[in-house]
């Protein structure tokens, strides 16, 4: 089992910089990878971005190819998100998730999330 907690969000101009982290707590974080995800009002959780539990090889969604970077540390449990040149589009939650079970775009393989931190940019 692993608990997550997102925190690091709020309200950001468009063009600013934003990092959101989520702490992990329980037993074998190191061994999950790792994601974030967002949702926008009325629409489905969107894949942003993962990061593998072995060789931290990262893939992200289109959104965020070239302005998001994901990081993890397993020495403190923790996952981050870093965004920079922020949209008004990103406007979402953001929510990490941990321990995927297929194809890591699609939300529904991800056994672990967070409650969510909101992300709101405005222009």
């Amino acid at each position: 089992q692993v608990q997550l907690v997102e925190s690091g969000g709020g309200s950001v101009q468009a063009g600013g910089f934003l990092r959101l982290s989520c702490a992990a707590s329980g037993t074998r974080f190191s061994d999950y990878s790792v994601a974030w995800f967002r949702q926008a009002p009325g629409k489905g959780r969107e894949f942003v971005a993962m990061i593998n539990w072995n060789d931290f090889g990262t893939r992200y969604g289109e959104s965020a190819k070239g302005r998001f970077t994901i990081a993890r540390n397993n020495a403190e449990n923790t996952e981050s998100l870093e965004m920079s040149s922020q949209k008004p589009e990103n406007t979402a939650v953001y929510y990490c998730a941990a321990y995927s079970t297929g194809r890591y775009g699609s939300a529904g393989v991800w056994h672990y999330w967070g409650q969510g931190t909101q992300v709101t940019v405005s222009s």
